[in-house]
């Protein structure tokens, strides 16, 4: 089968590597899964072959229906005919928050090949250097300022502080999440607080009648204090269900749409337990408003007397 992909040079600038990971100074990001046996790196003075191989997306793979061994033509520009290629390998994209809404194709060359294709001798756009794990942040540090010393025309960052440059936009949504949740919470404790006032105001009487017959304020208190923890308990339950099942489809629907591996809702046993725990302090204060508002009244009075 024979497939031509037109791409324009920066396009397939940003990977100049069929073998190289996406990092840069400092810390490791998410690294793409190749899948396939991708050629060697030409050594210094083995013969390029003729026929060169690429890795592409494996999103091509699945849109175009292309297999790894398949004949495809690659070109810089578009509307020039370009040369043949083979697919050595497939590449699964990592889970990459700063990627997901990226709907491009990518294509993988060996470098050489890359700037022969894109008539860019020693010319590239960025490229990445890793560390090794035991340097430690001071190495990354004295790395960065040896470079941005001694070279000029361009800037060396480290790979955490493009990650906090790129995630600018999910600190946003997290801001607005919290705000969601925080308006959740007060809303879902005034309800709560509203229904124990309801049920007390049904149970007038009968606590009017336990009152006159010895039954003491604390004792009362407790009991509507005890109920409404119970209320809350089991309301956090269900809605820590729901929301496990809510997870399960958001996940399943985004992670088809995008087709990434990425966790759009995460729903963790320690979110769990902060959900319980804060139900059952909410519950308790609603309920003791609620029993303080009862207790206070006088018996005769809770009968309408």
């Amino acid at each position: 089968m024979r497939l031509r992909f037109l791409r324009a040079p920066h396009v397939a600038l940003l990977c100049c590597s069929l073998l190289a990971g996406p990092s840069l100074l400092g810390a490791q990001t998410p690294r793409d899964t190749v899948i396939g046996t991708p050629t060697v790196p030409l050594a210094p003075g083995r013969v390029a072959p003729s026929v060169r191989g690429i890795a592409i997306d494996e999103r091509i793979a699945q849109d175009a229906g292309v297999r790894v061994g398949d004949t495809l033509r690659i070109a810089a520009e578009a509307g020039t005919t370009g040369e043949p290629v083979v697919v050595d390998a497939l590449v699964r994209r990592s889970a990459d928050p700063s990627e997901v809404a990226r709907s491009e194709y990518r294509v993988r060359l060996h470098l050489d090949h890359l700037q022969r294709l894109t008539n860019a001798i020693d010319r590239v756009d960025r490229f990445a250097v890793a560390v090794r794990p035991e340097a430690g942040p001071s190495a990354v540090d004295s790395l960065l300022a040896g470079v941005n010393h001694v070279a000029f025309g361009f800037r060396a960052h480290a790979s955490r502080d493009v990650a906090v440059e790129s995630s600018r936009t999910f600190q946003v949504v997290d801001r607005f999440h919290r705000a969601i949740g925080g308006i959740t919470i007060v809303a879902s404790a005034v309800f709560l607080l509203c229904i124990l006032l309801l049920k007390v105001e049904e149970r007038r009487r009968a606590v009017a009648a336990l009152r006159l017959a010895g039954l003491s304020r604390r004792t009362v208190a407790l009991s509507v204090i005890a109920e409404a923890a119970v209320v809350a308990v089991l309301g956090s339950g269900v809605g820590a269900a729901i929301g496990w099942v809510a997870t399960l489809a958001v996940n399943a629907h985004y992670q088809r749409v995008f087709r990434t591996p990425l966790t759009f809702a995460l729903l963790t046993p320690r979110i769990a337990l902060f959900a319980v725990s804060l139900s059952l302090v909410l519950g308790i204060v609603a309920g003791a408003l609620a029993a303080w508002r009862l207790v206070r009244t006088p018996p005769l009075t809770l009968l309408g007397r």
